[in-house]
């Protein structure tokens, strides 16, 4: 904890910003071995020990215990390049009132203004969305434009607790079965009232391809079967379970925005992509596909109107030119500040940097079935070529905390006794020579600024691994919209060999990071293993309280 202490007090005095949320405290651990490295460094082999592995150590009695081996796990088999946790860098107009959250939303609901200078506000983030559909996607920049228009039944807070939106009440029934009560007097953007069969067809349209779309939110509700209204007359939806699904209401908090079931059904999935029909607080006025998006109030909304009349989200890939769009006075909103222009933002007239630790883990990933990234030995000497401390110094500028396992600290199943990798070149050269594929040349593939220093990053990492004498590594720079191509298929062969990925997590449990990046029915999957396989399997099906 100390060393992320330090960390977070040095980005603090950077970023100029005192009201940054803290970061959660480290959670309890069932998995007490010693840690799984030294911190050292060292010229020879033996300097930094093997990782231990989870087949030494004996079997786990609760779900956090199966999640925090799961994690060690990985640690040990290390199916990706572990690298930090992502620091969300916002630029503010001061025009505006509106506190930047951990899960990285910018709700405009939530903004009000400042000034007499009006009731519009601005907003320019990284990348455009990749189409209006709520239940059709994978990343945050379309989270952030669709969610101003969509809800779910049940959000999260600013400080991240479970609050109801469109269901009044949440329950289990059964080990198998959960319920939830719709809210009464909702209208849709077209007047249509809001209806539990929509609520259920919603459920049904992500987590069974038949209704209609092979959903990439699939196992974003993971374990869940399929959902049926109660019956006629009363406004309870039953979902069923595959299992206990110890997550279940911290996930639907986080995934499933709310369709018009009839809205969806009568028009065709390229008119849902450019045309938004929700029960938000902002509709839709006008959508240039790649270049902006407009909204207006909705003064019918079941709560208050937004105290914004108008909102509209455009985005640049260049960090300069959004800072440029802030000072300008043409963004009150910008994301990834990098961390050079944040004196310039601060030292502004009109302009302030606000920030806090995200819930996003940044990391590259390792196909575990190509060579060589198909030997573990080889996966952990990448891992020991690359000093994380030096990206996190001289890249972030300490906008960042180094990640030895997939779950952030604070995060529910993570493991406070696995240690980030340390830079070792003699132990990774060795591991090369011993996994049998000295010469490799690799090559990582990175976005263009979806990521905070992305480029940068995959810069550093691929030429501190080519330092080693027995591998050539180099990056290379893509549009995320390419990358999220071919990472989203849902079939392993599509994906790079070896790319830079962000992953944000709004449950606030291990299981909703290592399920769909890691393990072999996830769709986002670059790893398969049959005891990472069994871990999971045993977690899910052991109860927990919710985070």
């Amino acid at each position: 904890m100390s060393g992320n202490d330090t960390t977070r007090r040095r980005f603090l005095t950077a970023a100029g910003t005192a009201g940054a949320a803290a970061l959660a405290g480290c959670s309890g651990n069932t998995d007490s071995t010693p840690t799984s490295t030294d911190g050292s460094g060292g010229d020879t082999p033996t300097a930094t020990p093997e990782p231990q592995t989870t087949t030494e150590l004996p079997e786990p009695s609760t779900r956090e215990g199966y999640l925090q081996r799961a994690n060690r796990h990985c640690h040990t088999q290390a199916p990706w390049t572990f690298l930090h946790r992502q620091y969300s860098v916002y630029g503010l107009s001061n025009d505006i009132n509106w506190k930047p959250r951990r899960d990285e939303r910018v709700d405009a609901y939530a903004i009000e203004p400042a000034t007499d200078s009006g009731d519009s506000a601005t907003m320019t983030q990284t990348a455009m969305d990749s189409g209006l559909d709520p239940q059709d996607h994978r990343e945050t920049p379309t989270d952030n434009i669709v969610l101003q228009a969509y809800e779910g039944l049940l959000e999260r807070d600013a400080e991240g607790k479970i609050i109801s939106v469109l269901a009044t009440d949440y329950q289990r029934l059964g080990e198998t079965t959960v319920q939830f009560t719709v809210r009464d007097n909702v209208s849709f953007h077209s007047g249509d009232s809001l209806t539990p069969e929509d609520v259920a067809y919603s459920i049904n349209r992500i987590v069974k391809e038949s209704v209609g779309i092979a959903s990439p939110q699939a196992d974003q509700l993971v374990g869940v079967a399929g959902a049926a209204v109660q019956s006629s007359g009363e406004r309870t939806v039953k979902v069923n379970l595959t299992g206990l699904n110890p997550i279940v209401f911290q996930s639907f908090a986080t995934y499933c925005d709310i369709m018009n079931k009839s809205w969806v059904t009568n028009h065709d999935n390229a008119y849902i992509n450019q045309n938004m029909e929700g029960t938000g607080p902002f509709k839709l006025a006008n959508y240039e596909q790649g270049v902006k998006v407009e909204y207006t109030r909705n003064d019918d909304y079941w709560q208050e109107p937004a105290a914004l009349s108008t909102f509209t989200i455009n985005a640049a890939a260049e960090s300069s030119t959004r800072v440029n769009k802030l000072l300008g006075g043409e963004s009150d909103i910008v994301v990834n500040v990098p961390p050079q222009e944040v004196g310039r933002v601060n030292n502004n007239e009109g302009t302030k940097v606000s920030a806090v630790p995200s819930t996003r883990v940044i990391f590259n990933a390792m196909r575990y079935d190509v060579e060589p990234f198909d030997d573990p030995k080889f996966r952990r000497a990448v891992n020991y070529a690359v000093d994380l401390d030096s990206i996190i110094k001289n890249v972030l500028q300490t906008f960042g905390d180094a990640t030895g396992q997939p779950t952030l600290e604070g995060f529910f199943g993570y493991n406070g006794d696995l240690d980030p990798y340390p830079q070792d070149k003699a132990k990774a050269e060795a591991l090369v020579e011993e996994s049998g594929y000295a010469g490799a040349e690799i090559e990582l593939v990175t976005p263009i600024g979806r990521y905070l220093k992305d480029v940068e990053i995959a810069q550093a990492v691929a030429a501190q691994v080519d330092e080693l004498s027995n591998v050539s590594a180099s990056a290379k720079q893509v549009e995320f919209s390419t990358l999220v191509s071919q990472v989203t298929t849902g079939n392993i062969e599509d994906k790079p060999h070896w790319y830079l990925l962000g992953w944000g997590n709004a449950t606030f449990d291990a299981i909703q990071t290592i399920q769909p990046l890691l393990a072999s029915d996830g769709s986002l999957t670059s790893y398969k293993n049959d005891e990472l396989d069994r871990l999971l399997n045993k977690a899910q099906s052991l109860p927990s309280q919710p985070n």
